[in-house]
């Protein structure tokens, strides 16, 4: 494990490499801009969380930890796992899936859908389509016996996926969100995670399928029902909920100016309250805040060392600019830490995560934001175990 303070020529940042904390949403208040009158109360949303994607940071959390049921919402589980199979070669938006007697005989007709009948084939690229932007339980249903053989295996394929990308806290038992008496259920924290991966990973793929305006399929035109499309410059959208157990919810996403936003409220009364809460909400997040630029794209953040590789040490990049929010006239000093479990060990490949920055400053949430190698590190050779052997008996 390894702690040292670090000199960097942004005087208002002290740097100190030590061990890495994984990055957890605060359920603890913040401080925030004296003016709220569109953060949701807790009557109104008693679930909400709005984070910057970009740095991590948190800048409204309310219960981001507590579990509840995320009706349709659990639908992005479905697509996110969809667009990994795809990337995988396991899964082919040209693909055609039948809709057969059994998920007929249970999803036909039932709540949203694309309206399938028994028997028909549809591409999996309008089964995509269909349960992003119409909430389609039978194109889930389908799609899901269709790759996985049942719905039961694609729900245990959900849930290994959710695991692998930090989602401690939700289960699924559908792949659409139909009630189930609480089996299936997440959190605030773990939809986060979830939007982030889907950004991420699938860009390409969040933006064909993500947030268009509704669905013309079987000439059938139906609309699609976020409320921040169309309306929030910048609005990607992501997924609506709704049942009569868990209330209205919401996942979403807009991007301006380079800052990416992403909101989850939960437990809404009505679906008008949650329409108007989500669009004050998000406006109120890029508005309130003034977002400190410290180091500019392709910068070199800091450096971490190498244990076993031809290099001592690796330079740390970010995959953007690093930047963290303050309330508006804040003259809050900002402190800086690079977390990792060090020394790093090789062979390491450039590009590859290895660290997190953790930006702080006093009354608001950390901004933490991954760091990647800036160069390979390769396997120390028999000089350079000699050189390295020397260096650490004066070091």
């Amino acid at each position: 494990m390894l702690s040292r303070l670090l000199p960097l020529a942004l005087t208002l940042l002290a740097l100190l490499l030590s061990v890495p904390a994984r990055a957890m949403m605060p359920d603890a208040g913040l401080m925030l801009p004296p003016a709220l009158p569109a953060v949701p109360t807790a009557s109104e949303a008693p679930v909400a969380l709005l984070v910057d994607l970009g740095s991590g940071q948190v800048l409204h959390a309310r219960h981001p930890d507590a579990r509840f049921m995320p009706a349709s919402v659990t639908k992005v589980m479905t697509l996110y796992l969809a667009f990994e199979l795809i990337s995988q070669g396991k899964l082919d938006p040209a693909q055609v899936f039948t809709m057969s007697p059994g998920i007929a005989r249970d999803w036909r007709r039932v709540g949203s859908t694309m309206f399938l009948d028994a028997g028909e084939q549809v591409r999996v690229d309008d089964l995509l389509l269909g349960i992003a932007n119409v909430s389609a339980n039978d194109g889930a249903a389908v799609l899901a016996e269709g790759q996985a053989g049942s719905v039961a295996a694609w729900t245990k394929l959900m849930n290994q996926t959710a695991l692998g990308i930090g989602m401690t806290g939700s289960h699924f038992a559908s792949p659409n969100g139909w009630p189930d008496e609480g089996r299936t259920f997440t959190t605030a924290s773990d939809l986060v995670a979830l939007a982030r991966a889907m950004i991420t990973r699938h860009p390409d793929k969040f933006g064909y399928y993500i947030g268009r305006a509704g669905l013309d399929y079987k000439g059938i035109a139906q609309v699609n029902h976020d409320p921040m499309i169309g309306r929030v410059p910048g609005a990607d959208g992501i997924k609506t909920g709704f049942t009569n157990e868990a209330g209205f919810s919401y996942l979403g996403t807009a991007r301006r100016n380079g800052q990416r936003l992403v909101l989850v409220l939960a437990g809404v009364p009505n679906g008008r309250l949650r329409a108007k809460i989500a669009r004050a909400y998000v406006e109120w997040g890029f508005s309130a805040f003034e977002r400190r630029q410290l180091f500019a794209p392709g910068a070199v953040v800091g450096e971490a060392r190498v244990q076993g590789g031809d290099a001592r040490s690796l330079a740390l990049k970010a995959a953007g600019s690093v930047a963290i929010n303050l309330p508006k006239g804040s003259n809050s000093p900002l402190s800086a830490t690079i977390r990792y479990e060090g020394p790093l060990k090789a062979p390491i490949a450039a590009g590859q995560e290895v660290a997190v920055l953790e930006v702080t400053a006093e009354g608001v949430a950390p901004a933490r934001i991954p760091l990647y190698a800036a160069e390979s590190v390769g396997t120390a050779g028999p000089l350079d175990r000699i050189v390295n052997a020397a260096f650490g008996l004066f070091s």
